[in-house]
């Protein structure tokens, strides 16, 4: 028992106690003009190099990562098909493609499938 309490002790305090060390290291003290400053071929950019986006670009793509993430959860429903009880496999089939929908719709009344207004 001492073994296992003096290695979780040692596996919390050695990460802890590189990562301090690593900060105080790492700390720049001087913030110079030229490292701050956007770099456009050594010439001083002609505009701001800090451009916004759309707002609505990100939202998409916030929404397509999501919509990735639950294809990647529907896949292995399919497999588990040939080993599981074919009304437990409808049931919770249908509950996760009910809650799909539902937040699809929640999306498309909200208006956020729309890229123009």
């Amino acid at each position: 028992m001492l073994i296992l309490s003096t290695s979780t002790m040692i596996s919390f305090i050695m990460p802890m106690l590189i990562m301090t060390i690593s900060t105080i290291l790492a700390k720049k003290l001087i913030n110079e003009r030229e490292k701050s400053s956007p770099f456009e071929c050594g010439f001083d950019p002609k505009s701001s190099a800090r451009m916004p986006f759309s707002l609505r670009f990100f939202l998409i793509a916030v929404i397509f990562l999501i919509f990735d993430v639950e294809i990647v959860l529907i896949l292995p429903i399919i497999i588990i098909f040939k080993t599981s009880n074919i009304m437990t496999w409808t049931m919770v089939t249908m509950f996760f493609i009910i809650i799909l929908l539902m937040g699809l719709y929640y999306e498309w009344k909200q208006g956020a499938l729309q890229w123009v207004n």
